[in-house]
């Protein structure tokens, strides 16, 4: 009898946390809806890799060492920027 009602109990917290994704952000691309943060992380990588070409052009990465960090902790640095410029 407790365990049934304790159920119960979990399973209207589940559905009131569910109720806030209920309008997700999306963006249409070519008749297709996918999620924002999908964008941002694109444009995320997208910087990194064009930031990254910026540094072998002048000869200044060895100076952003370890790059296995640098150039991730960018990315995801970048993305939550868009995030938040994008789609506060």
């Amino acid at each position: 009898m407790f365990t049934r009602r304790l159920e119960s109990v979990g399973a209207c917290f589940v559905m009131l946390g569910a109720t806030g994704c209920s309008r997700a952000p999306s963006i249409n691309v070519i008749g297709s809806f996918l999620p924002s943060w999908m964008l941002c992380v694109a444009l995320g990588v997208l910087f990194s890799g064009m930031t990254r070409w910026q540094l072998m052009q002048r000869r200044l990465e060895h100076r952003v060492m370890p790059l296995v960090v640098f150039y991730p902790s960018l990315a995801v640095a970048t993305a939550c920027l868009m995030w938040l410029l994008l789609f506060r």
